[in-house]
């Protein structure tokens, strides 16, 4: 039976059926769950929720009703419940990657099925970021409520499929590359923090420090439409300042997470000291910094930037793996299980003598994707193409490499990518 209760009511062994209003008065993504662990208990007592409807039938009912039906002056006990519902929102230990597993589960809807919706939900999610990106500039406050229901939709896309909602921006070739990369950050950064088993209040957070750690390209005294519309393109001195731009204005907002606003102003630095605005090195970079500075990198060198300078997804990949003096390796590896060795959109090699786009993940194996043929080397002509679950085919094919296109008649690489996708994904409905 599902009634209400008042915040103060609330006790373990309850199964919270729904929170009263916005997602972003509380500390949880997840609305439906068995309160088991007194520190969510905590968390939600100390939150602006005023009530929440529970299930009676599957958990503990009120202190008060138990009391009448037991015929004592106390609760009966409550029902013996599972192992408990991951980390506490306000645990006071800072996630620490090498201490945590990473077993990825299989995606909660296939990408052909998801692809759609996160399309949709792109879409929407754009518009707000260029709306929030053009009310800063006109210098009205950014709030974080402002954003909620977008984070919400993108988190809800990550968690049904993470490669879908990824693949799908990498894979777009008509945004303005400021909007779209922020929604990518945003997007990685929610799918990092997810598989690093972050609390649902550290996971808002990443996915929030994604989104705005741009907007102060905004603020730059010079018009991005000169430069098609990325910042990246401007001389270095113009670039850097929108670090402090950004971090000054929403710090000014005043309801913007601490955590978020220091990875805005850290997202640029490096481990080494090479970074900027502060040359900050390795120790002092907390954990949500150094995530930033990756999945910013990772998403710069595959989209942003002088278009002839872009690298695929798995050299972007390999990139960051050698840089370890500046990005933190641990979390590298991390990124990599999350994302991919091969990403959706990374062009390869078969031992077919086949090129082929990767087109889905194996959550197993990550050296063993889903990928679409599109050429014949040997025939150097393009093929109609297929689909090849690598993970599937009994060692029939298999990825020797990065494909190299140089010289190959192809339109270009933004709109082959979309092609290619569009047709996996129709096939594989």
């Amino acid at each position: 039976m599902l009634k209400r209760v008042t915040t103060e009511e609330i006790e373990l062994g309850m199964f919270i059926h729904k929170l009263e209003g916005s997602w972003f008065s509380h500390p949880f993504w997840k609305s439906r769950f068995l309160l088991e662990d007194p520190g969510m208990l905590d968390a939600l007592k100390n939150s602006a929720v005023g009530g929440v409807i529970i299930d009676t039938a599957r958990g503990k009912d009120t202190a008060r009703v138990a009391a009448v039906a037991t015929g004592h002056g106390e609760a009966a006990a409550p029902p013996r419940m599972p192992a408990a519902f991951g980390r506490s929102a306000r645990s006071a230990e800072a996630p620490v990657p090498q201490r945590i597993g990473f077993a990825r589960p299989a995606p909660a809807m296939p990408i052909a099925r998801e692809f759609g919706r996160a399309k949709r939900t792109a879409g929407d999610a754009l518009k707000v970021v260029s709306r929030t990106f053009i009310e800063m500039r006109l210098g009205k406050a950014i709030r974080s409520h402002g954003v909620e229901p977008m984070l919400d939709n993108v988190y809800a896309s990550v968690q049904r499929n993470l490669y879908a909602f990824n693949g799908l921006l990498r894979c777009q070739s008509d945004s303005e590359p400021v909007y779209r990369h922020s929604l990518a950050v945003s997007a990685l950064m929610i799918a990092l923090a997810t598989h690093l088993k972050f609390s649902p209040a550290e996971v808002r957070d990443a996915g929030m420090a994604g989104l705005l750690m741009d907007v102060g390209a905004g603020q730059l005294p010079v018009d991005l439409a000169t430069v098609g519309g990325d910042y990246m393109l401007l001389r270095q001195d113009l670039r850097e300042q929108h670090v402090l731009h950004g971090y000054s204005f929403l710090k000014a907002a005043g309801d913007i997470p601490d955590e978020v606003l220091r990875a805005v102003l850290h997202h640029h630095e490096r481990l080494d000291g090479s970074g900027y605005p502060q040359q900050l090195t390795g120790p002092v970079i907390d954990l949500l910094g150094r995530m930033a500075a990756i999945c910013d990198t990772y998403d710069t060198l595959i989209s942003g930037g002088d278009p002839a300078l872009r690298l695929d997804p798995a050299e972007a990949i390999q990139q960051l793996r050698d840089q370890p003096e500046k990005f933190d390796a641990t979390l590298v590896e991390r990124f990599i299980e999350t994302v991919g060795i091969y990403p959706i959109g990374a062009f390869v090699r078969l031992r077919s003598q086949r090129l082929a786009m990767v087109v889905d993940e194996d959550p197993v194996d990550t050296h063993l994707p889903t990928v679409r043929t599109f050429w014949s080397l040997p025939q150097d002509k393009r093929l109609k193409g297929e689909n090849i679950a690598l993970a599937h085919c009994y060692g029939e094919d298999a990825i020797d490499g990065v494909a190299d296109l140089t010289g190959l008649d192809l339109p270009d690489i933004a709109k082959l990518r979309e092609s290619l996708l569009a047709a996996a994904c129709k096939e594989a409905r």
